[in-house]
């Protein structure tokens, strides 16, 4: 596969401003946010970048001539994941945005999961101890990439011995659902967005 048509490489340290943007430019429901953010950092800082830190074993990107289009970036246990960004990263991000007040439609979201940090159930995570996040810009949403991004990571969790693996979809991109169902992925529950999950024994 040439650059030209495409390929997935694991992120590095100098795809975090593509990550930004990306997680940014997809954040509403899967199109542009720019105008629900004030700050084009907000997205990212929750769904994407602290990933690529702490689970970069886990997280890569789609490359198409040059341009990273896409990403996916998962953790293998989500329980610890979520102690570590406990301990290096929401302090870091609360300091960060400390003097930040809520500007544009959701910013809110954002500031309330860094300062008050939200965490999975034991009742998925017992089950589906990873869980994961893909976003594509327009131009890589064709051509079967998304299906590509979600294989190459569900490979490289089974590789690591993974028992399970949960996604969240926004209430408001509902449609999206069918495309994982296709993958594997099967309906779990509905509370502020809708859960789906598959096993990987």
């Amino acid at each position: 596969m040439t650059l030209l048509e495409g390929k997935i490489r694991p992120a590095t340290a100098d795809d975090t401003d593509a990550l930004y943007q990306i997680c940014l430019k997809t954040a509403d429901a899967g199109k542009d946010a720019s105008d629900l953010y004030a700050d084009p950092h907000y997205p990212g800082t929750r769904f994407a970048v602290p990933y690529a830190l702490f689970a970069p074993d886990f997280a890569f990107v789609l490359e198409k001539a040059g341009k990273v289009i896409g990403y996916v970036v998962a953790t293998p246990d989500t329980v610890a994941f979520e102690q570590q960004l406990l301990k290096e990263w929401w302090p870091l991000q609360v300091e960060r945005f400390a003097d930040r007040q809520p500007v544009k439609p959701l910013d809110s979201k954002i500031l309330d999961a860094i300062r008050q940090p939200e965490t999975a159930p034991e009742t998925l995570t017992r089950r589906y101890p990873a869980h994961l996040h893909i976003n594509i810009l327009p131009e890589g949403q064709r051509g079967g990439w998304g299906k590509r991004l979600i294989e190459h990571e569900l490979a490289a969790l089974k590789a690591a011995g993974v028992s399970g693996v949960y996604l969240g979809i926004s209430l408001q991109n509902e449609g999206v659902a069918c495309f994982y169902q296709k993958l594997g992925f099967q309906p779990l529950f509905r509370s502020n967005a809708i859960y789906m999950g598959q096993d990987l024994n």
